[in-house]
């Protein structure tokens, strides 16, 4: 009797802005042909591309050595620290281990909880922070804001103001979020720096061993959620937060002179964290010619065992109890490898250009 093996639908969606698609096209897609890579905010969404950033890290860009952006929001920021710090194998599983046995309750305090991620980040890199500045192979741009007047506080009535006024202002206009917050990137002080030139006052500070540590809890240290993070070495006085307030999916105009290469847990880019409730609020066409956007499929989601990625919803969803929840995300991660699997044998293949969607 012939045994037929099911065969899954594609894991992957690929889209591409106007340039990168056209150089795919011509060129198809090359290991030497990265520069920069995005990394978003969104919490453990980024543990569910566990199997494609090894892919990448790992056997994609060891086709080619050369010295890559890296720009990292939130745990964007933390994915791209833990890589550094370990390898793509080891950094990765690492971050994953470590979040994934995380556990929260309802009646921690922010301090409580600011507690608890400043340990996960000890785990992760600390020990670390020379190969953090220093990578051979690696530029980490680390994203974070400075709050502006009242969103300084961390007392329950400035912060709660604080947030419904971006939010009431930024459905005006984005740009009207730079009243409450400045972006902030960090990076080291060599001579290859990533600038930014948009419609935010942006501050730029170094990243040295003694500040890289402030600066990534920074820019994962969510408003209510965390206390802002304060007394940053070498950095202007004042209270920072988590970079994904305005940079969530990083639309910036990157200068890149090849490609783009962003994996990510989303087939689209959300400019800041308030827009996600602003359905027509998405990334700038321009910003976004060259890159490269690697993401899950609707088919590889709804076929997790919580039909998405590990989410942080998922610590206080009723029923689910912390061995419950846990089990089911080391299966999603597990599950990710697909993903990558899939990413290398297009690579073999160069047959992006018959799938490549456009923004």
């Amino acid at each position: 009797m012939t045994h037929i093996l099911k065969k899954h639908p594609p894991s992957l969606n690929i889209k591409a802005g106007y340039i990168a698609k056209k150089l795919i096209q011509k060129e198809g897609l090359n290991a030497a042909q990265v520069d920069i890579v995005p990394g978003a905010a969104g919490g453990p969404k980024g543990l569910g591309i566990q199997g494609l950033d090894q892919a990448i890290f790992g056997d994609f860009f060891s086709q080619a050595k050369q010295r890559r952006t890296l720009i990292g929001s939130s745990i964007g920021s933390w994915r791209f620290a833990s890589i550094l710090a370990w390898g793509a194998k080891e950094g990765t599983e690492r971050l994953a281990d470590l979040y994934t046995n995380l556990s929260f309750h309802k009646k921690m305090t922010r301090h409580d909880v600011g507690d608890v991620c400043r340990n996960m980040l000890e785990n992760l890199v600390k020990g670390k922070e020379q190969q953090l500045i220093n990578h051979p192979d690696y530029h980490l741009t680390i994203l974070s804001i400075k709050a502006n007047h009242i969103f300084q506080s961390d007392k329950t009535l400035p912060l709660l103001a604080s947030v419904m006024g971006i939010v009431g202002s930024n459905a005006l206009a984005r740009k009207h979020n730079r009243l409450f917050m400045q972006r902030v990137i960090s990076q080291p002080n060599i001579e290859q720096q990533f600038k930014v030139n948009d419609e935010f006052t942006t501050l730029y500070q170094s990243l040295t061993e003694k500040n890289v540590m402030p600066w990534l809890m920074a820019s994962a240290s969510i408003p209510v959620a965390m206390s802002a993070v304060t007394d940053i070495p070498d950095a202007p006085k004042g209270s920072y937060r988590d970079g994904g307030l305005i940079d969530y999916h990083i639309d910036l105009p990157f200068e890149s002179k090849g490609i783009v290469l962003y994996p990510h847990f989303t087939d689209h880019i959300t400019p800041g964290w308030f827009d996600k409730m602003l359905k027509n609020r998405r990334a700038n066409p321009m910003n976004q010619a060259r890159t490269l956007l690697i993401s899950p499929s609707q088919e590889y989601l709804q076929s997790l065992p919580l039909g998405h990625f590990p989410d942080r919803k998922d610590f206080t969803t009723k029923g689910l109890d912390q061995n419950e929840r846990i089990k089911l995300w080391k299966q999603c991660i597990a599950e990710s490898h697909r993903m990558g699997d899939e990413f290398l044998e297009m690579v073999e293949k160069q047959n992006f250009a018959d799938v490549i969607k456009s923004f």
